[in-house]
Parts: structure tokens; C-alpha cells; sequence
């Protein structure tokens, strides 16, 4: 009977842990309203906000007058883990994954408009629209943000099958590669590197549909400017510097103009992005009806041929190789005090949401040197806030309430997704986020002391042993680093903590 009993009440209780998840499923819609019904109030109603739209974990609306906002309103709002407020920006963080559900049923349910041409419109009804006490570069890492976060799925999805090839190609089988060892892998390893190093040749095409897609043009037309950039008509560019092959001369009225393709320019594709949807919707708005369908597109496309071949092109390679060399150069130049410091104060950039400009950066340096030094140093700084987050919760045991915060916090910080760490704990209670600033530093020595490098970039902690560069041990040194950022963080945490505990006591 004991055994049949045991299988009852195993039957029970899958069958209440069922019905608790469709249960949950059934009240997601309702839920997602109380998250919508509490948001409204707290930003001065609808009538305060211009847009929605979100990253990979926040829903960010921009507000018309960002002082209505109340914050204590928003502090308990359900599967919210923080709340931050960057001028205009009001950016309320759900996590991945939970932050596109609740976006895309918060702007239908609301009405208020999506990053769009027709949010633009109800911008500009009022004189303070979302532009107004915004500066240049506070439009311009929101621009970034909205391009990345677009082509982020896409840009994970190579750097993890980069991963993924990289074991069936290294020799992890005494002198042997597996895909050696086991023919019958080879196979198998060819699709895999067709897949990842198909999304990073044509990244410029990605990046065109998205900024053109983020400033209000037709995306299919940053496409089009995409394929132009691309053109397997034109000699890349890197083998007209070595000499390789020589450039396509356009003979333009007796001025010679040099034709190279752009691939790999990342740079390039952003500004050809802005350009053609203005011409896009320039030409559009212009010409008659009648003949607007077909010539639009056509004179969008000829007319932005002619800039990227003749100004942009040429000043955006300059960008990016200064850019490149910089970063390079820096990185040199600075040696381990550049990494130290960078590794210390980086999550504090995540503070400001000025780290989603680095998507570009990062990008960039792929495409031109084939590795990305800076995604290393993000998961060390990442991990040092995880050991800030576990050393509050040993310092803060018996506090339910802080374990149970705590511990969701620490398993987003494991995927690499730190704001619900920083806003929910860190910030508040300030040692935490000292502690895991310490932390982060240290992890970026050890990130230089033993050359660690990744192939992708787009993702940290645990997922990101993918994209690590398996050179010099690059698994191993990838483990390691995140393991110094976490501990050190943990130690420095509860040093801190202790301290901070025993001035607090003194003051009461």
C-alpha cells in the first residue's frame, strides 16, 4: 500500500503543480492590467507619455513631464524589480523575456504608442515633445538601444554557435579536434559555422533594417542600402589594403571615385540607417501620389548609393578604425589599471543606461579584430554585483524577505541581467554595490593577466562561456574570472556590510 500511496500523492501533486501554472497562465492577462493600471497613475496619467518600448529587460516610457512621476507608486509594483528615472526616460525593469509580454500588453491596453512614426506625431502636438530637454547624445544611446535591442536575438544566436562550433573543432581529444575524432560530426559543424558566420558577415545588413526601422523609415529600404553596402560586385576592402584585389573606379565626369564594399562597417550601417529613412520619408512625402509608389524607393536608394560611396562611407570607415585603434590602443596603453578601473565602475554605467551604447562598440571591434575584449570585463563586473547580492543575503540570513529578493537576484545576475540586483538590493543599501564595484575590479585584473577575449558579444555570465575565445584556456579563464568577481565581490561585501551594520547601530 506504502508505494501505492506514494504514487498518489505524487499524482496529487503534480496535478496541483498543473493547475497552479495554468492558473498562473489564466491570470498573466490580469496581471499584466494591475501592472498597466498602477503605471498609469504613477507617470500623471496617459496624457504624460509620449512612447513605449523596451531593451532586453526594461520597459522604458518617455515622458513628457518626467517630475509627475511617483516613484513610491511604483516601488511596489508586481514582477517589478526596480525603477530608475534617466531624464525624460522613466525605465521600470521586468527581466528578459517578462519585459516584451508586459510591454507589448501595456502599450495595446493603454494606447499609448509604440517607438514609432506614430509616436512622433503625438509627440509633436505638444511643444514639449520627447526631444524637448533631451541633449544630443541622451537621443542618441536611446537610438542605440532601440537599433540593438532589434538585432540582439540574432547577434546571440551566432555568438552561441560560434560557441557551440569551437567544441566541435578544438582539439579536446589528446591532439584530436571531436570533429576528427567522430567524421561523422563534420557534417553537423559545417551548418553550425554556415549559421554563425552567416549573421556576423552580413551584420551591416542587420544593423541598416534596424536604425532604419528606429528612425520611422520603411526597414525593407535599409535592406535594400543593406545589399548596396554588401555587393558582391565590389572587392572588399580589406583586400584592397593588402593588395589582394583593387577597387572598382567609378569615373564620374573625370573625377575617379573608388568603389570598395562595406562589409564588416558598423558604423557605416548606422548613419546609412538615419539617411535613408529621412530620404525615405522625404521623398515620399514630396512626390505625387501617383507616382510615388515607384519613385520614392528608386531615388531613395540612388540618392543614398551616391552619399555612401562619396561621404559616408569614407568618413564612417575613419570613425570606426579611430574608434578600433582607440579602444586598442587604451587597452594597451592602460594595461591592467585601465582594466581594474573600467571592471570597478561598469555596472555603475548599467546604472545609467549609457552601457547600451556600447552594442555599437562591441560590434565594431568583431568586425574588425575578429575578438571583443569588453565582454569579458562585463561579466567580471557583472559577477562582482552577484557577490554583492549573496553577501547581503549572509549578512541579512534571517530576513526572509531580503533571501527571497536576494535569490532572484542572483539568478538573473547568473544570466547575465544585473538590474534587478542593482535596483532591488545594491543601490539601496549601498555596501552591496561598493562590495561588487570591488569585486568587478578584481575580476578585470584577472581578465587581463590571462588575455581573456570572446568571439560575440550580446551575452554574460553562465550563457557566456559560449562566446568566450577558447584560446589560452579561454573556458577555464572564463570560469575563473566570473568566479574572482563573485567571491571578492561576496568578501568585500560583507567587510563593508559589517561596518556600515555597526555605524548604523552606534547612530541609533
Amino acid at each position: 500500500m506504502k508505494p501505492l500511496r506514494k504514487l498518489q500523492l505524487s499524482y496529487q501533486l503534480k496535478t496541483l503543480t498543473i493547475n497552479r501554472r495554468l492558473t498562473k497562465m489564466k491570470h498573466d492577462s490580469s496581471t499584466y492590467k494591475k501592472i498597466a493600471d498602477n503605471i498609469l497613475p504613477a507617470i500623471g496619467g496617459k496624457e504624460n507619455a509620449i512612447e513605449a518600448f523596451h531593451c532586453a529587460t526594461r520597459l522604458r516610457i518617455n515622458l513628457k513631464d518626467p517630475s509627475k512621476v511617483d516613484k513610491e507608486k511604483l516601488a511596489d509594483l508586481d514582477l517589478a524589480k526596480g525603477v530608475n528615472i534617466n531624464r525624460n526616460q522613466l525605465q521600470i525593469i521586468f527581466g528578459a523575456g517578462l519585459v516584451d509580454e508586459v510591454t507589448a500588453f501595456f502599450i495595446k491596453y493603454t494606447g499609448i504608442p509604440a517607438q514609432s512614426a506614430e509616436a512622433d506625431s503625438v509627440a509633436q502636438v505638444t511643444t514639449n515633445d520627447k526631444d524637448q530637454g533631451k541633449s544630443w547624445f541622451s537621443r542618441f544611446i536611446d537610438d542605440l538601444t532601440g537599433v540593438f535591442s532589434d538585432i540582439l536575438p540574432g547577434i546571440l544566436a551566432g555568438g552561441i554557435l560560434i560557441g557551440l562550433n569551437n567544441i566541435f573543432t578544438q582539439k579536446i581529444i589528446g591532439d584530436q579536434s571531436l570533429i576528427q575524432a567522430i567524421p561523422g560530426l563534420s557534417g553537423i559543424s559545417t551548418i553550425i559555422n554556415l549559421g554563425a558566420s552567416g549573421i556576423f558577415a552580413m551584420l551591416p545588413l542587420l544593423v541598416c533594417y534596424a536604425a532604419t526601422k528606429r528612425y520611422q523609415g520603411r526597414p525593407v529600404m535599409g535592406l535594400a542600402i543593406g545589399t548596396v553596402m554588401m555587393s558582391s560586385s565590389l572587392p572588399a576592402m580589406a583586400d584592397v589594403k593588402t593588395g589582394a584585389a583593387k577597387a572598382l573606379i567609378a569615373n564620374i565626369f573625370g573625377w575617379h571615385l573608388s568603389l570598395t564594399s562595406f562589409s564588416g562597417q558598423i558604423i557605416v550601417a548606422l548613419i546609412m540607417g538615419y539617411i535613408v529613412a529621412k530620404l525615405d520619408n522625404y521623398f515620399q512625402k514630396k512626390l505625387p501620389g501617383v507616382i510615388q509608389f515607384v519613385l520614392a524607393p528608386m531615388l531613395t536608394i540612388l540618392v543614398s548609393s551616391f552619399l555612401l560611396f562619396m561621404i559616408i562611407g569614407p568618413v564612417g570607415v575613419t570613425l570606426s578604425t579611430w574608434i578600433t585603434n582607440g579602444l586598442v590602443w587604451m587597452s594597451k596603453a592602460f594595461g591592467i589599471f585601465g582594466y581594474i578601473i573600467f571592471g570597478g565602475v561598469q555596472q555603475l554605467i548599467v546604472i545609467t543606461g549609457l552601457h547600451n551604447m556600447f552594442g555599437a562598440v562591441e560590434a565594431q571591434l568583431i568586425a574588425t579584430t575578429k575578438y571583443d575584449f569588453l565582454n569579458p570585463l562585463f561579466s567580471g563586473s557583472l559577477m562582482g554585483q552577484g557577490g554583492g547580492v549573496l553577501g547581503y543575503m549572509l549578512l541579512n540570513w534571517k530576513n526572509k524577505k531580503a533571501q527571497e529578493i536576494g535569490a532572484g537576484a542572483f539568478f538573473s545576475i547568473l544570466f547575465g541581467i544585473s538590474e534587478p540586483a542593482l535596483f532591488g538590493i545594491n543601490i539601496k543599501n549601498r555596501y552591496p554595490l561598493i562590495g561588487g564595484c570591488i569585486g568587478g575590479a578584481f575580476a578585470a585584473a584577472v581578465t587581463y593577466l590571462t588575455k581573456l577575449t570572446a568571439i560575440s558579444f550580446g551575452t554574460t555570465g553562465l550563457p557566456g562561456i559560449a562566446i568566450a575565445a577558447p584560446e589560452n584556456n579561454g573556458y577555464l579563464n572564463y570560469i575563473l574570472v566570473n568566479l574572482v568577481g563573485v567571491l571578492v565581490g561576496m568578501f568585500f561585501t560583507i567587510i563593508i556590510g559589517k561596518f556600515f551594520m555597526r555605524k548604523q547601530a552606534k547612530a541609533v
